[in-house]
């Protein structure tokens, strides 16, 4: 059985392989990206070769490339590494080495890496959540020279097709501002296209994902929410306690605990920030629908108006839970405890 570690980076790749006893086998530097590694892993042959890597950005693509060379392949969780190898003297190899050891001992933290269909669901909630930042943004560029230029930037009536309309014929002094307004009409345009866009593939994945259906029973949830939080969780059974989906999703205050002290500050803001954002809001609007929803939000507020913000993000809390039990048990909402 051989062990190899892998310390992976854009242009270079350390790599350490240990026998089944511990010692090192062979030690390569590889230039190139996953095609190189990929080879290199190959060479040793398939069987009874496994292989360890830190989790980041294009992990999932090299585990299924790695996948494909070796008999199995682990992908480590960066952060919990860190935390049980700490050494003052850190590279590249040493950090090879290390995961090679942890594969050998099997002791290695792993990370949840979805599967190529799931991580382009994923990329695709995320790339609409940008669009939507964008035409924000463009939006808040046309108020600003409509206002730069003495003209009504206020009005629901704007953003319809007769508002746009009569913006696209208004009469600027200057050539160039009525060049600046065309130009971001366009922008406005080509925004609006690639969002409607993404939308349709995602309504489209949403209404044959059973687990979606499922999530929209909970009232204030919608489709956005209802698949980010299908998306991200993937599967449901990875989570051992119920609990330990608000940690992933960055929902649990960060804790400063000695002795008799115990300090609890701000969320820690982990994990995927679309979904913290769509759970914050789903809140808001389930504590408006749902009589379970408020009165949990109550208790936490406590009947203070400056615990409101802290209160709408237990309850976002509370609905994560709420969701993954739901997955797991495959019933729908009940408003009744």
């Amino acid at each position: 059985m051989r062990h190899v570690g892998l310390d992976v980076h854009k242009s270079q790749t350390e790599m350490c392989v240990l026998d089944e006893r511990g010692k090192v086998v062979s030690r390569r530097s590889i230039r190139g990206e996953w095609h190189a590694i990929a080879a290199a892993v190959r060479a040793l042959g398939k069987k009874d070769v496994t292989v360890c890597f830190e989790a980041s950005q294009g992990a999932g693509f090299l585990r299924d490339r790695l996948r494909e060379a070796a008999e199995k392949v682990l992908a480590a969780d960066p952060a919990q590494v860190e935390a049980i190898w700490r050494s003052k003297r850190k590279h590249d190899r040493a950090d090879a080495q290390w995961l090679a050891k942890l594969t050998m001992l099997d002791s290695v933290p792993e990370s949840h890496v979805p599967e190529e269909e799931v991580r382009a669901w994923r990329q695709l909630i995320e790339y609409r959540r940008r669009l939507l930042g964008k035409r924000t943004a463009v939006k808040t560029a046309i108020r600003a020279h409509l206002r730069a230029h003495g003209k009504a930037a206020k009005g629901r009536g704007l953003w319809t097709r007769a508002g746009l309309a009569r913006l696209a014929a208004e009469k600027f002094g200057t050539e160039m501002a009525a060049l600046r307004r065309d130009m971001l009409l366009t922008e406005l345009a080509e925004a609006e296209a690639q969002l409607r866009r993404a939308t349709k593939a995602l309504d489209a994945k949403a209404a044959e994902h059973r687990g979606v259906q499922l999530l929209m029973t909970i009232p204030g949830v919608g489709a956005r929410t209802a698949e980010a939080a299908v998306a991200y969780i993937d599967e449901a059974e990875r989570f051992d306690r119920t609990k330990r989906v608000g940690s992933y999703f960055g929902l649990v205050p960060v804790q400063d605990q000695s002795g008799p002290r115990n300090r609890l500050g701000r969320i820690t803001r982990r994990g995927p920030s679309v979904v913290r954002w769509l759970l914050t809001e789903a809140a808001w609007q389930g504590i408006r629908r749902s009589p379970k929803l408020r009165g949990f939000y109550e208790r936490v507020r406590k009947g203070d108006p400056d615990r409101r913000k802290l209160a709408a993000v237990a309850t976002a809390h509370f609905l994560a839970r709420a969701m993954l039990a739901m997955l797991k048990s495959g019933e729908a909402w009940r408003e009744s405890a």
